[in-house]
């Protein structure tokens, strides 16, 4: 079996900074053309504790970042043979489902854009093209199609290294809501998702060291 390798996608704290300013710039853009970013808009969603720009930043980048791991998560039917790859895949689909539905309700409800209608101008709405987004584990194009071109072992590989890095990228900004985020139900699910994904991560690794 030729090991799947993958040298050019490397999670880096740097690049994390770079891309969380970057958007960030563009969520202050908004806030300046459309009120006070730090609302405390009375009946929303998710909850009554207002929200700020951490917490629209933070649904804005998981949404599509949920959709990607969801795109990944099914490409394992027919493709896959590990069991734990298979099981760790059905679990990804029941958590993050829910989670962009949620996600979506609370832009809504707070007024905001959706990401890929940000103000910044980026379509944070698709992965980034063939570049991708490396510094939140986005998988390019490039990327993607390379999985779906792989079955058995080999694609079992590449699926929990990317999945890894994936998974990396999602805890990274939530970690970063739970520093920053004012509103209660957001960070309440940066905090599952700290907790769910970086037990996943520990499980794909464990696939890893056993292929």
């Amino acid at each position: 079996m030729t090991a799947f390798t993958r040298t050019k996608y490397r999670t880096s704290a740097t690049r994390l900074a770079a891309a969380a300013a970057a958007v960030s710039a563009g969520v202050l853009l908004l806030t300046a053309c459309g009120g006070d970013g730090d609302g405390n808009q009375g009946g929303n969603e998710a909850g009554t504790s207002g929200f700020n720009d951490a917490d629209v930043l933070f649904a804005q980048q998981m949404i599509p970042h949920h959709e990607q791991a969801l795109e990944m998560a099914r490409l394992v039917d027919g493709r896959a043979d590990d069991e734990e790859i298979k099981d760790i895949a059905g679990k990804i689909e029941q958590a993050q489902d829910p989670e962009i539905r949620t996600l979506k309700g609370w832009l809504k409800s707070w007024k905001q854009p959706t990401a890929a209608e940000s103000a910044s101008g980026m379509n944070h709405g698709s992965h980034g093209g063939d570049g991708g987004d490396e510094s939140a584990g986005m998988m390019s194009d490039a990327d993607m199609a390379e999985l779906k071109g792989l079955k058995g072992a080999a694609f079992d590989r590449a699926f929990a290294e990317m999945m890894i890095e994936h998974h990396n990228g999602a805890v990274a900004m939530a970690e970063d809501e739970r520093r920053d985020g004012r509103n209660g139900e957001a960070k309440g699910m940066a905090d599952d998702i700290v907790e769910s994904q970086s037990a996943e991560i520990e499980r794909l690794q464990g696939v890893l060291d056993r292929l």
